[in-house]
């Protein structure tokens, strides 16, 4: 993948999606995204397939090559938000103690909301110790309807399409 950067127009939104030189490296979400130069945007056929496929229900794991950058905890963090499985959730202080930290849960909400690529590192997954949902780079609207996407069909309530 070449570094650039694209618009995916996702039912949550248009997402920016930057590359780096070694994968994906950043989504934005809307508002969000800094100043790109026109003459990096290219197309991104592998990273907007699999999200195409993602938000049909056809795709629950992302196969991309990532560039993320990061302090080694952070990266850490992110890595474990990958083994949180589709349709699933967990809580920061699970998280942490999974991780080893379990006095850490604030540090490692800390390190889930500098996660640079929302949706396929999936830290919508992570919620509040009682199942509230909590913070989230791109509103709690979007976290519930990534949510909603990913439920058993038995609880799921259909996600309003194009909220955004």
């Amino acid at each position: 993948m070449l570094p650039g950067w694209t618009i995916y127009e996702s039912p949550i939104g248009p997402l920016t999606l930057v590359a780096g030189p070694k994968g994906i490296a950043n989504i934005y979400f809307p508002r969000r995204s800094p100043r790109l130069s026109e003459a990096a945007k290219q197309p991104m056929p592998e990273a907007t397939g699999q999200l195409d496929a993602y938000f049909a229900g056809e795709r629950r794991v992302f196969e991309l090559d990532f560039d993320l950058r990061g302090a080694p905890f952070q990266l850490e963090v992110w890595r474990q938000l990958l083994e949180i499985p589709y349709g699933k959730t967990t809580t920061y202080g699970d998280l942490a103690r999974e991780l080893g930290y379990a006095t850490l849960a604030r540090a490692v909400g800390r390190a889930v909301g500098h996660n640079p690529l929302s949706v396929i590192v999936p830290c919508h997954r992570v919620v509040g110790k009682d199942g509230q949902l909590t913070g989230y780079a791109g509103g709690l609207e979007r976290k519930r309807f990534l949510l909603e996407l990913e439920a058993p069909p038995s609880v799921r309530e259909e996600p309003t399409p194009s909220l955004f």
